[in-house]
């Protein structure tokens, strides 16, 4: 999927949102337990209430993996699932890899070869090793973190040094750029340091941003867009728990689906106010 197509799938759904599927096994409602797989199970009937209001979902990987060979499982099923239900979802594997050589190249594959995400989350703190095996598969993106949202950002993203005025996630943003396309490169910027989108903006005009933070965490979907949207919205909001947490019994699924649909229905009201629709 190109940016281009992706902004069209943004203006049919009038939505640019993502969902996180931080599916932990000790949230999910307990009348799911008796399942013969509880978090796919869990999973399905959140997309089934909520895959027509949003364009993206994004798996955070390590809620599946700590529980195992079952989570992988469960992560594939879901994953498959997701894929029966719309093929033109764009899948996030929310994985933060950040390894170099063979390493990250068995990384790529396992997300891009052997379970067919469009995306995967990739830390570049150990420069461009970690992050060009990703970028050799066509028809995929790497989303690289930049600037986040936790209080622990400011041990690092932030600094500068003696030669230049630019912070840390600035130069990251500049060596994104040098090595991917609008159509194989994404940043993560956190909503909960909206204003700071524009500073991102700067740097990556052109590419598209995942947004994680709105709801649960407190971000504002009206700060980030005023902030963070371009001319083709540029923008992929996540919230995670705000919706797939918003209740934990039996109409769980039905409180997500309206949940989602009241962000959905706020960013057609922004993207209709940019004159994006």
């Amino acid at each position: 999927m190109t940016s281009a197509e992706l902004f069209q799938k943004i203006k049919q759904k009038q939505s640019f949102l993502c969902i996180g599927l931080d599916s932990d096994p000790n949230k999910i409602p307990s009348h799911l337990k008796t399942e013969n797989d509880p978090v796919f199970e869990f999973n399905k009937q959140i997309i089934d209430a909520t895959h027509t209001y949003a364009v993206a979902y994004k798996p955070n990987i390590a809620f599946y993996e700590s529980q195992g060979v079952n989570g992988w499982l469960s992560l594939q099923k879901t994953l498959d699932y997701i894929r029966k239900v719309d093929q033109d979802l764009f899948v996030i594997a929310d994985a933060k890899r950040g390894d170099i050589g063979n390493t990250s190249r068995m990384y790529a594959r396992t997300f891009f070869e052997s379970m067919d995400f469009d995306a995967v989350t990739v830390a570049p703190y150990m420069g461009k090793d970690s992050v060009g095996p990703f970028l050799e598969y066509n028809n995929k993106w790497v989303i690289m973190l930049a600037l986040t949202s936790n209080p622990g950002a400011d041990d690092f993203q932030f600094l500068q040094d003696s030669n230049s005025t630019d912070r840390l996630f600035e130069k990251v943003l500049k060596k994104g750029v040098e090595w991917g396309s609008i159509d194989e490169m994404m940043f993560v910027a956190g909503a909960t340091r909206a204003e700071m989108l524009t500073d991102l903006r700067k740097i990556v005009p052109h590419h598209f941003l995942l947004v994680p933070g709105v709801g649960a965490q407190g971000g504002s979907l009206q700060e980030v867009s005023k902030y963070g949207m371009n001319s083709q919205c540029g923008l992929l909001v996540n919230s995670s728990r705000g919706i797939i947490f918003a209740d934990n019994g039996n109409d769980f699924a039905k409180v997500a689906g309206e949940k989602a649909e009241e962000i959905q229905k706020e960013m057609a009201e922004i993207l209709q106010e940019k004159n994006l629709l």
